[in-house]
C-alpha cells in the first residue's frame, strides 16, 4: 500500500458530507470512514476535521446531536440536512468536471508537425 494521498484544498468539506450521507458518525468515526472507504489513501488529521464540522454546522450542512459512542463516552454526532444534501449533490457534479478536465489535460498527446 503506498503512502496517504494529500487531500486538495476544498475537498474536506465535500468528503465529509458524504460520510455523513453515509449515516450518522461522531468525528471519529467520521475520520474512520474516509479512511475506510478510501482503503487507507485518505487520512484527515483531527486538527483539520473539527474546524471543518464547525464549519459544515454553521452552513446548515449537517446537524448535531449528542449520543453515546460504541465505547459508552458521550459524542457529538453529525448527520447530514436537505441544505447538505444539495450542497454534495453541486460538490459532486463539479468536481467530476474538474476531474474530467484534469484527465483532459494528462491525456494531451503532442500535435504531429
Amino acid at each position: 500500500m503506498g503512502k496517504p494521498v494529500d487531500i486538495l484544498q476544498g475537498t474536506l468539506d465535500m468528503l465529509i458530507l458524504k460520510a455523513v450521507s453515509l449515516g450518522p458518525l461522531h468525528g471519529y468515526g467520521i475520520l474512520l470512514r474516509i479512511q475506510q472507504v478510501s482503503k487507507d489513501a485518505l487520512q484527515i488529521p483531527q486538527g483539520s476535521l473539527y474546524p471543518a464540522l464547525y464549519r459544515l454546522e454553521h452552513r446548515g450542512w449537517i446537524a448535531a446531536e449528542w449520543g453515546e459512542s460504541e465505547n459508552k463516552r458521550k459524542a457529538k454526532y453529525y448527520r447530514l440536512t436537505g441544505a447538505g444534501r444539495k450542497q454534495l449533490k453541486s460538490e459532486r457534479h463539479e468536481w467530476k468536471r474538474l476531474a474530467a478536465a484534469i484527465g483532459d489535460v494528462l491525456a494531451a498527446e503532442p500535435e504531429e508537425a
